[in-house]
């Protein structure tokens, strides 16, 4: 059975048309927007730019942020809602009421959830470094939305995340090196009950079964 869409994309997608039709007055400007915040890879933004039909371009557009995933749908989706955006394409005010989950709420229902953890667990684990083999181990339990996880549950910009999706060509050794980034850049945060909170979030939670293991004492 294949894997129902992320919320976001069903939502953009549904949006689809209606954006097609209002953003095509002055298509470059959002593409540079969106292209500002990292929202297309470079070749995915030359080739948006070089269609010179407008309402093409406003097409291609949407489906290049569709192709790259439900974060992407998301930070378009928050993009729209900007001033900038909202003053030059005045009937997207009907944006501001769509129900998208933004990073802020995400941190939020990220302390939410560790407070779910049991204190005795957090507290036993709280200085103790996530090793190498963890990572693995977690790394095997991470699929195709590891990117999402890259950028909204560990904070890595899709830069560093497409270098290493260039550097490693094999999936396990990619999500592998995108932990030991984090852990690079955590240094004495890179706990594993730090990891474990992180991977539990609503919208790209893995399974307890996959990552309680976080918890466990030595």
């Amino acid at each position: 059975m294949a894997k129902e869409p992320a919320a976001e994309i069903q939502l953009l997608r549904s949006l689809k048309v209606k954006l097609i039709d209002i953003l095509r007055s002055d298509p470059d400007f959002v593409l540079q927007h969106a292209h500002s915040r990292c929202l297309l890879s470079d070749q995915g933004y030359q080739r948006v730019k070089a269609c010179r039909i407008p309402s093409e371009k406003v097409t291609d557009l949407l489906d290049h942020i569709i192709q790259r995933g439900p974060d992407a749908a998301r930070e378009l989706l928050e993009l729209l809602k900007e001033p900038a955006l909202q003053e030059t394409f005045p009937l997207l005010s009907f944006v501001k009421t769509l129900p998208v989950s933004t990073p802020e709420r995400k941190k939020r229902q990220a302390l939410e959830t560790q407070e779910t953890i049991p204190f005795k667990k957090i507290h036993s684990n709280s200085s103790r470094l996530v090793t190498e083999r963890q990572l693995m181990t977690v790394a095997r339990s991470i699929g195709r939305s590891w990117r999402e996880i890259g950028r909204m549950a560990l904070d890595i910009t899709s830069v560093k995340l497409e270098q290493i999706e260039e550097d490693k060509s094999q999936h396990v050794e990619r999500v592998f090196a995108m932990l030991c980034y984090w852990c690079t850049c955590q240094r004495e945060k890179a706990t594993a009950a730090h990891l474990h909170s992180l991977l539990s979030q609503e919208d790209w939670a893995l399974p307890p079964e996959r990552i309680d293991f976080l918890l466990e004492t030595v």
